[in-house]
């Protein structure tokens, strides 16, 4: 559907395909409008005089089925405004026969949906349908072609009769405004085909799809963080325990071995490796899930990752208590990547956090005063961030022109939590500020 309302804002639209697209759609679904009317109507009559003999009970009964039809036949035209095929909501029946595709069909709410869509169609919309097909074409032709019907019928006509003047300039000027009408005409007769498409799939179900797909995604996210919350816990509580261990033990070894001999030095280098190794596994242990986020809440994760960071970064976050746990995270990783990308990419002297909690909404705004330019394109790592914010319902936007300053801006809706424990920090210069 994305694909008529983009299309509308391109400058070359009145002399593009669409507005003869859409007055195409919109003339297919009045004439089925009005095909179905006709066909509703007959059945209806056919199964009320044969109810008297009992024998149209079966056919009134079965006239929702009607909606079956005229909705695959609603899906199949509205595919001619673009976007996705609209999928098919009614369910695979539960057996074979027709008695469990009639018991399926009659249970589920896509049936009835559909009955109500083919109703509306056939009793309201295609009248409609017509009239603006008719009012957006013929009006603006009837008006270009005063000039022929003035020299057909020898005298004034129509508009320029009212007029009563006998001169061929009005007549003229009346065709003008039809050719202007009739090239603005394609942008009312988009709308109304966008309309009647986005309606056709609201009566599919559509919405539905997508509400139980950005169910399923988020549940998929859940999985991941706690799957993610797993492997730090084994990290951190398995291998980090048994570096630590083994780092201590070759330091007490160097305390044993002769100083300034090879053992020495040999146990001297086994301890550097060990160190780094620990040192390693501590920031992979930290980018998979940071304990302080998880004990101590998304302010103080967030001056965590500013005394990390290699600028220059103020925290001014507070909120009134802790946020759902797929929240702070989303938060958190905005943030990480905001400060990862102004120190490799934006060139950024200093960086500025702030954040806080208003009107149902979570809201952070990282800026920094690099070259700019940050385009998601370019894989800065922006587009997956946009995916994670999306998935709890957020939106993240950047501003970033070339020379900078650089903003991005993250808001989610959320209610925070009852936990007690604190989650909020004052305004603060981090001691990267003074390392720097």
């Amino acid at each position: 559907m994305s694909e008529c309302w983009q299309a509308l804002r391109r400058p070359g639209f009145p002399l593009s395909a669409w507005p003869w697209r859409s007055a195409a759609y919109l003339l297919a679904c009045a004439l089925s409008g009005a095909v179905l009317c006709v066909v509703l109507l007959l059945w209806a009559a056919v199964g009320g005089v044969l109810s008297v003999l009992l024998v149209g009970v079966p056919l009134l009964a079965a006239l929702p089925l009607a909606g079956l039809v005229s909705g695959a036949w609603e899906r199949r035209l509205a595919r001619w405004m673009g976007g996705a095929p609209v999928p098919d909501p009614h369910r695979v029946p539960d057996g074979p026969g027709l008695r469990a595709w009639l018991r399926t069909r009659y249970a589920e709410a896509a049936t009835w949906r559909e009955a109500g869509g083919a109703a509306l169609s056939a009793f309201l919309l295609w009248p409609l349908e017509l009239l603006v097909v008719a009012g957006a074409l013929l009006v603006p032709a009837w008006l270009v072609t005063t000039p022929l019907q003035l020299a057909l019928d020898g005298e004034q006509v129509n508009v320029l009769k009212v007029w009563q003047l006998h001169a061929p300039g009005p007549a003229w000027a009346v065709a003008a405004a039809g050719a202007v009408l009739l090239a603005l005409a394609g942008y009312p007769l988009t709308v109304a085909a966008g309309a009647r498409a986005a309606l056709a799939r609201l009566l599919s179900g559509g919405q539905e799809r997508v509400g139980e797909l950005v169910r399923s995604r988020a549940r998929l996210v859940d999985a991941f963080e706690a799957e993610r919350r797993r492997i730090e816990r084994d990290l951190h509580d398995g291998a980090q325990q048994r570096l630590v261990a083994l780092s201590m033990s070759l330091g007490l070894a160097r305390l044993d071995a002769p100083p300034g001999g090879p053992l020495a030095r040999r146990l001297a280098a086994a301890h550097a490796e060990a160190d780094a190794a620990l040192a390693e596994l501590r920031e992979l242990v930290h980018g998979i899930h940071p304990r302080v986020l998880a004990d101590r809440g998304l302010p103080d994760a967030c001056a965590d990752l500013a005394d990390r960071s290699v600028l220059p970064v103020t925290v001014g976050v507070s909120l009134p208590g802790r946020l759902p746990a797929a929240v702070e995270s989303a938060g958190y990783f905005a943030v990480a990547e905001a400060l990862a990308n102004a120190a490799r990419h934006g060139g950024a002297s200093a960086a500025r956090v702030e954040g806080g909690w208003s009107a149902g909404r979570l809201l952070l705004e990282v800026s920094d005063d690099g070259s700019g330019g940050a385009d998601p394109s370019r894989g800065t790592g922006l587009t997956g961030l946009a995916d994670r914010v999306a998935v709890v319902g957020g939106r993240l936007s950047v501003s970033s022109p070339p020379g900078g300053p650089t903003l991005l801006r993250v808001e989610i809706p959320c209610t925070p939590t009852t936990d007690d424990r604190s989650a909020s920090s004052s305004l603060r210069t981090p001691s990267s500020s003074a390392r720097a």
